[in-house]
């Protein structure tokens, strides 16, 4: 049984001290800290707070890895390619420390949560200083501090690195400081952690089990968000439907989407992700009945047919996973659905691919991210007979996508001749249309207007279309 535990105030004043102390130590020029970050929209989130944590210590931040004094690296463990990149960017880190021999090189998040990939770190990359896992980020100015102090001591080689990555369900800490990409869109995080433990996927084991913020605190962190002025905000979980379990409440997902969508302000509100067992008729009625709400919901399939899915653990069929499309859409008609699909799970066969492409064709999803399963060790789908080749995978691989395209083409080309309000987010390097946007739906908009526009709602004639995007004018 999971035992929820909270960071108390006095130990997050602790790490604070720590802050202080670096920031003495740093006093006697400016230095500079960069972070990267790889993986999902969560580890974004935790990027920000790892910035907060660096500026509290009195770095400056920097895009330029040429002018870090400070290079940290946010992992994703979800899929081998992701791993691989690490690795890589990472060792070619060498040279930079080889001209700098005082940088400081850190590597968190969910790889280092694997005993595997620890060890590794341990005998084939001296170049970094400093591992943690995703649950130590709360106490990463202690952990910085110790690694400071191992480093003075450069003849005891093994005193100067520090791996803090211990098997862990999980914490919840509130106060952490963060350091906001921008002032247009927002990631709210209402809880981490997951409970459904499908075969194939690593992030129970790194994230560890679901624990919810509580309601007052999301709600308070909303409140500033929107007080800022922000006009985009996502609200993070592994599994939303899941949020509110272990708290005691009333307030679950639904309800707490309700009560977001009340703060005063001009705001999109967005979710991410939703684990189709847990997606309700309360659901899309609070959705379509909160004005705010984004008609989006990310669902994630995985496959089209029932006996993987099983396999998967997924706690679904493909019967349950088509009723619940026909539900949100009965109540949202406008709803844009977008999922996941992996090609070539273990033991999958062609027949069976064949039914993940028809429900493809009968769902028409406006968008998917699709992927060829990747073994992760450590998860139950790793140690499966997997006898079908890499090559025969690609080929249907490339069939869904090719499905996948034309659909997506033909879903967006409904939207030229109509208007849409749009939240102008940025601009492009495209002078006949020099700005991007999102619908409310969150599909992309190449448009030409004003650039005074950005950071604000508008209407957007859609002219043309593409296979990922639409494109318009302001009006």
């Amino acid at each position: 049984m999971y035992e929820r535990k909270e960071i108390t105030p006095a130990q997050l004043e602790e790490q604070r001290g720590y802050c202080e102390r670096i920031r003495d130590r740093l006093a006697d020029r400016p230095h500079l800290a960069l972070v990267e970050t790889y993986g999902c929209q969560q580890n974004e989130s935790d990027s920000e707070i790892l910035r907060g944590w660096l500026m509290d210590c009195g770095y400056g931040l920097t895009d330029d890895p040429g002018q870090a004094d400070l290079i940290a690296v946010n992992t994703c463990a979800v899929r081998e390619h992701a791993e691989l990149r690490v690795f890589g960017n990472v060792g070619a880190l060498n040279h930079r420390k080889a001209k700098n021999p005082d940088l400081i090189v850190a590597v968190g998040g969910c790889m280092v949560q694997q005993a595997v990939v620890q060890e590794r770190l341990r005998k084939s990359f001296p170049v970094v200083d400093l591992a943690f896992g995703p649950h130590e980020l709360w106490r990463f100015p202690e952990l910085l501090w110790r690694t400071m102090e191992r480093r003075e001591h450069r003849n005891r080689k093994s005193q100067r690195r520090l791996i803090a990555a211990q098997p862990s369900d999980g914490v919840v800490a509130e106060g952490l400081p963060r350091q906001r990409d921008g002032g247009i869109k927002a990631w709210l995080s209402i809880m981490n952690g997951c409970d459904n433990f499908c075969t194939y996927c690593i992030v129970p084991h790194v994230r560890g089990r679901e624990r919810s913020r509580r309601p007052e605190d999301v709600l308070a962190e909303a409140r500033s968000l929107a007080a800022a002025g922000y006009k985009d905000i996502t609200l993070l979980g592994q599994n939303v439907n899941s949020y509110g379990k272990g708290l005691g409440g009333d307030v679950d997902f639904p309800e707490l989407l309700r009560r977001i969508g009340d703060i005063p302000g001009d705001f999109v509100l967005r979710f991410m992700t939703s684990h189709p067992k847990d997606a309700t008729e309360k659901l899309f009625r609070a959705m379509a009945e909160t004005e705010k709400c984004a008609h989006h919901i990310h669902l994630p399939v995985q496959s089209g047919s029932s006996r993987v899915l099983r396999a998967m653990n997924r706690h679904y069929d493909r019967e349950k996973y088509l009723d619940t499309v026909a539900m949100a859409r009965s109540i949202l008609p406008d709803l844009v659905l977008t999922t996941d699909i992996i090609v070539g799970f273990p033991g999958e066969t062609e027949a069976e691919f064949e039914e993940t492409l028809s429900l493809v064709e009968q769902v028409r999803y406006d968008a998917m991210f699709t992927f060829i399963y990747s073994p992760r060790t450590g998860t139950p789908a790793a140690a499966l007979p997997d006898p079908v080749s890499r090559a025969e995978k690609q080929v249907w691989f490339d069939r869904l996508l090719e499905s996948a395209n034309r659909i997506s083409a033909e879903k967006h080309a409904e939207y030229v001749g109509k208007t849409c309000r749009v939240l102008v987010d940025g601009v492009t390097n495209d002078p006949a249309r020099n700005l991007s946007a999102r619908t409310k739906g969150g599909r992309l908009v190449h448009l030409a207007g004003d650039p005074a526009l950005v950071g604000q709602f508008t209407d957007a004639e859609i002219t043309d279309s593409s296979t990922w995007a639409l494109f318009g004018k302001a009006v």
